[in-house]
């Protein structure tokens, strides 16, 4: 049986897989016909009897209309729940007729090896008609075997699997271009080799694929026995079923296609953004070889066709009822497709310009993105005018709200929580944690308080918070004087937490660390402050970016970013926290299991799984406590005192997340509580919204608090994976450490951490801890 799977997999599938990558619809590419849509298959495509019989089997189902508040939320418009269970029950139900599939990949792949060699030589003939015959052999008997889910078994089984995960990953991949560049898939394997020049199938028909492709996947997968796998594998198996789940869930479930305003309109610049942020340098400083400019211009001309696309499904979204919330119109919709217009009609063709400067490919590159890029942003201010029109009549309504089942099955699912830990339980748990951290907030500032001599009342609760937000009002008046200053400002700062880390030994460091911090794009600003994106995981070029929102003149934001506070986000974004983990498993990119690093739905909008977050950003936020710890000539670790208020500030903010969040999205928090809540809780600035605008600090709190709240309402559970991720790795090694005693190592188990990627510790929590009990 081994040597006929290893025959299958060379067709891309094996024992049960199906769905190959010769049957699907291809993604969006310039290779159009004159309306711009994707040519469809000729009528002698021996597969397109696949994908008719794909899409024959898909659900028909009206949406009842969507639930505008209250604790059901869109997510009720799942059937029977959280989805999950329909999930894996479709999937299942559609495996009957697999073998008949099976049988008809054989036929057809005989068929068309048959008309490659016709025009070959006699003797070439001969002896490949030999070798064909045995293989037609070989792919008649795996035909009938496909009707038996034991047909693989074994080490027969650990081969199916380990197919099945790289078909899946690819299979991913292609169908997902924009999260492709992200991970620089084009350089894992000459089946993604061309992927930046596509964007993603949002038709009807790729819908219909995608969906068939998943279900395929995950009946498949049910048949491979975990315990006929590996530790590492089995942990795979396990993901790849949470994320394909997720998929589903998604696609079929939620048909969130219907109402991703921000996936359609994010995804495109980010992907263009991307391929340049990766690509090879050239003399001079510029950027970017002819083929990878090459494929930018061709994704710039797939965006109308894309576009138009969107708007059909957004179109059918709106017919029953399956409608995204006001604001995400406004902001990532509206306000974010005019930002597009602009950056593809003027900015692009000017960036090629410049990174191209005397290259023989220069004038022909931005004469053809000169092309593209105006009927791309012609297309953007059509989907401008839609959108504010299409969506008039819901304008004021809340729609953001998942809904308690929805919110829990997240939980499970995609964040790998203990089934007990509910959005109720963590909406009581996060009160606790809160408290917990303005004590040790208020205990700092009253140092503070004293290092400058300031007169506060520390008689109450309540009078200590108001004292806190004096002294950081006090530190506020140490800001740059300019968004040129603030950036050196950082950049000084994250070099000197690097060479902090070189003189304690806290890490193996390269010689020389890289790190690049850059303005945030005018078309991610009304949703980051700060951000971070990682080098691609598959190839050498490229460095990790650090996204800071500029200050454009505004004295409030300056002050926000006074240099007491940049030490903290430094920690975060920066070293040891994003780009550090980020670097590290860089390093290790192929010894971490492929499925690890891909991040479902989307990289960072309302359609992702954030199943990566859990590690991501937990580790991120533990980076910031972590500096802060004892070392032998540092007691105090790397923050003084007035650095060390900030950092408890957002630890605050992150443990009030985790009560906002789980409030927002199964309504026991409307939008504008939340927004006070966090005024009180995290600012301490409770009127911040209710003055009369001229006090720039002020104004500015309040904006950045309904910039957070927004973030979170369209994004569920995110907000949660900052606290639940750092609870977990400090969970963890404290486990270790008591397990090991005086052999434990701080290093080693950063190391051991950082090296599963990232995901939930749920999945490799009791792997770690059995391994580190070895003697």
């Amino acid at each position: 049986m081994r040597s006929v799977c290893s025959y299958w997999s060379r067709a891309r599938t094996c024992c049960g897989e199906m769905g190959s990558r010769s049957t699907r619809l291809r993604p969006f590419t310039d290779r159009r016909t004159s309306s711009g849509r994707t040519p469809a298959r000729s009528a002698g495509d021996p597969f397109a009897t696949s994908v008719t019989t794909t899409r024959s089997e898909r659900i028909s189902r009206v949406m009842p209309a969507a639930r505008t508040t209250g604790a059901e939320g869109w997510g009720a418009l799942v059937e029977g729940g959280g989805g999950a269970a329909n999930t894996g029950d479709r999937a299942a139900a559609r495996s009957a007729g697999h073998g008949n599939r099976c049988l008809r990949f054989t036929i057809n792949d005989v068929n068309m090896r048959r008309r490659r060699e016709g025009a070959m030589p006699a003797l070439v003939r001969v002896r490949r008609a030999m070798r064909s015959s045995r293989r037609v052999l070989a792919l008649l008997v795996l035909a009938g075997s496909c009707m038996s889910s034991s047909a693989c078994s074994g080490k027969d089984a650990r081969l199916t699997w380990s197919h099945l995960r790289e078909r899946y990953f690819t299979g991913y991949l292609e169908r997902d271009p924009v999260t492709a560049t992200y991970l620089g898939a084009d350089a894992y394997g000459p089946e993604l080799a061309d992927v930046n020049a596509t964007l993603p199938d949002v038709t009807k028909e790729g819908r219909a694929d995608a969906v068939a492709f998943y279900r395929s996947i995950l009946a498949t997968l049910e048949k491979i026995d975990p315990a006929t796998l590996g530790p590492d594998d089995a942990i795979d198996r396990e993901v790849v079923r949470a994320q394909v789940r997720f998929l589903l869930h998604l696609l079929d479930d939620l048909r969130y296609d219907q109402r991703s305003v921000d996936t359609y309109t994010v995804a495109l610049f980010r992907g263009v953004d991307w391929q340049i942020q990766q690509m090879t340098g050239i003399e001079g400083g510029g950027r970017g070889t002819a083929q990878e400019w090459d494929r930018v211009v061709r994704r710039v001309r797939a965006i109308p066709a894309y576009l138009h696309a969107a708007q059909l499904n957004l179109r059918e979204g709106l017919r029953v009822g399956n409608v995204p919330d006001h604001r995400l119109v406004q902001f990532d919709g509206i306000d974010t497709a005019a930002s597009n217009a602009a950056y593809f009609a003027e900015t692009l063709p000017a960036l090629a310009g410049r990174y191209l400067k005397s290259q023989p490919y220069e004038q022909e590159v931005v004469k053809r993105l000169q092309e593209a890029g105006p009927a791309a942003a012609g297309a953007f201010r059509e989907m401008d005018s839609f959108l504010e029109e299409a969506y008039r009549s819901s304008a004021g309504t809340d729609r953001y709200a998942a809904g308690e089942q929805e919110y829990a099955w997240r939980l499970s699912n995609n964040l790998r929580l203990d089934p007990q830990e509910t959005a109720g339980s963590l909406f009581e748990y996060a009160r606790g944690k809160v408290e917990e951290s303005q004590g040790l907030l208020i205990d700092v500032a009253k140092e503070v308080a004293r290092r400058r001599k300031l007169r506060l009342d520390w008689g109450s609760r309540a009078a200590s918070l108001r004292s806190v937000r004096a002294v950081m009002d006090d530190l506020s008046r140490d800001y740059p004087q300019s968004d040129d200053e603030m950036f050196r400002i950082y950049h000084a700062k994250a070099m000197e937490l690097v060479e902090y880390a070189r003189r304690h030994g806290m890490f193996d460091l390269p010689k020389e660390y890289r790190l690049e911090i850059v303005e945030t794009p005018p078309m991610l600003e009304g949703t980051l402050e700060a951000a971070y994106y990682p080098a691609p995981a598959f190839k050498p070029s490229g460095i990790g970016r650090f996204y800071l929102t500029a200050s454009h003149g505004d004295l409030g934001v300056l002050k926000e970013n006074n240099v007491h506070a940049v030490a903290d986000l430094c920690a975060h974004e920066g070293f040891p926290g994003h780009d550090w983990q980020y670097q590290y498993m860089r390093q290790r990119s192929r010894s971490i299991g492929n499925v690890r690093w891909l991040t479902p739905g989307a990289v960072e909008d309302s359609s992702s799984m954030w199943e990566d977050s859990m590690s991501s950003e937990g580790w991120a936020l533990y980076a910031e406590q972590l500096v802060g710890e004892p070392q032998p000539d540092a007691p105090a670790g790397f923050y003084t005192p007035e650095e060390r208020l900030y950092q408890l500030k957002w630890q605050t903010l992150r443990d009030a997340r985790v009560r906002i969040d789980t409030g927002l999205h199964t309504g026991r928090m409307g939008f504008d509580e939340a927004v006070r809540y966090y005024l009180e809780n995290v600012e301490f600035l409770p009127d911040a919204c209710t003055g009369s605008g001229k006090d720039p600090v002020r104004a500015a709190t309040c904006a950045a608090a309904r910039r957070a709240i927004y973030r979170y309402s369209k994004w569920p559970t995110q907000a949660i994976t900052y606290h639940l991720g750092k609870r977990d790795i400090l969970d963890l090694r404290e486990r270790v450490r008591r397990q090991q005693g005086g052999a434990f190592s701080l290093r080693s188990f950063h190391e051991r951490f950082l090296a599963v990627g990232t995901i939930p510790a749920g999945y490799f929590r009791e792997r770690l801890l059995q391994e580190v009990r070895r003697p």
